[in-house]
């Protein structure tokens, strides 16, 4: 009887598909995927030769389509889980083995990795579409090892993978019809991310030393140890000047703003103090009726009697006018007269005298 494996329900309560299990075990996504043993098939059914055809239609109902991807997957990247994706959902049920050649194999047919074959391995394990993996995979795919692990398909992308004396290793595979091909993914691979690493190598061995890395960590002698972190003070020098330049920025921006709504106040107060003086010291302004006004006060008052004061007495005035007195002697003729104390003084004699002169004639 087949067991099947169960997908974690998301929140939004997505429905579960059906994968493969072993026997007596559900699994999860909330795990990571099983190690191979030495045969990972446990389904009693007899296992057939399918076609193609018939896996795409869903047979044999008593089992799952068993699916086998390899390959090296150093520096698990999008890449490798889209190629992994792919396998998983080239038939309605499919049961995906991936194999990851180990260390030796690798150094010897393809080159250094830059994760070790347990990093690799456990990388694998944490992929979604991956049900099973399978440690120290052979380079070449023999008939004994498809018997073996009962691998219906194998999976691999197209181009000829010439190696290890061949111009192609999946060469048998494809003509034995257990072969389906899936698509690369242009723009990634693990030899463009080491391109990258080494390019800009220096950016890197900066980077680390700034976060904590010993020179001898990174194999780096002591004058570019000593180069890097100059440079590293440079840039950090150049970031403050680049922050305090956008502050700078910032403070004139304010500044220009203020000096704008301070100008718009300015003027705004200008034009209401020239109305003001205008309206007070203008042509028809209040300044000019007061002032003729006071002129035309003062004009009347200058033309108009004084007025004796308040409080001197009133002067009484006898109906007849008393005789004159006796007309001096001759000799009041010839004497002379004391000079006035004051102006008023003087104009009274002078006038005294006429009035003299006329009552002789």
């Amino acid at each position: 009887m087949v067991k099947q494996r169960r997908v974690r329900a998301h929140s939004s309560c997505a429905p579960v598909a059906p994968f493969c299990r072993r026997r007596g075990y559900l699994k999860t996504l909330t795990e990571p995927a099983i190690f191979a043993n030495e045969t990972s098939c446990d389904c009693r059914a007899p296992h057939e030769k399918l076609t193609i055809a018939q896996a795409c239609k869903g047979t044999p109902v008593d089992r799952p389509v068993r699916v086998y991807a390899d390959g090296i997957f150093d520096l698990f990247h999008s890449g490798h889980a889209r190629a992994l994706m792919q396998a998983k959902n080239l038939f309605p049920n499919t049961y995906l083995i991936v194999g990851v050649c180990s260390d030796e194999l690798t150094h010897k047919y393809k080159g250094f990795t830059v994760m070790t074959e347990h990093e690799r391995y456990e990388a694998l394990r944490h992929c979604r579409y991956v049900d099973e993996v399978l440690r120290d995979a052979p380079w070449t795919l023999t008939p004994e090892f498809l018997e073996k692990h009962k691998i219906d398909f194998v999976a691999h992308d197209d181009i000829p993978y010439s190696s290890a004396g061949s111009e192609d290793v999946y060469k048998h595979i494809k003509e034995a019809g257990m072969f389906v091909p899936t698509q690369r993914t242009e723009g990634i691979s693990t030899s463009d991310l080491i391109t990258r690493i080494v390019r800009d190598y220096d950016v890197y061995a900066r980077r680390n030393l700034q976060r904590g890395y010993t020179a001898k960590e990174l194999n780096v002698s002591y004058i570019n140890e000593k180069k890097y972190r100059l440079q590293n003070q440079v840039d950090r020098m150049k970031e403050k000047v680049r922050t305090v330049e956008e502050k700078s920025k910032h403070f004139v921006y304010r500044v220009e703003e203020k000096s704008h709504d301070l100008i718009q106040k300015w003027e705004e107060k200008s034009r209401e103090f020239i109305g003001n003086f205008l309206e007070l010291f203008g042509p028809d302004g209040t300044w000019k009726q007061v002032f003729q006004e006071r002129s035309g006060r003062m004009l009347s008052y200058a033309l108009s009697p004084r007025e004796s004061p308040s409080n001197s007495p009133p002067r009484e005035l006898s109906p007849l006018r008393s005789p004159s007195p006796p007309s001096p002697p001759a000799r009041w003729h010839n004497a002379r007269p004391s000079p006035p104390t004051s102006p008023k003084g003087a104009s009274a004699s002078i006038s005294s005298m006429s009035e003299g002169d006329e009552d002789e004639k």
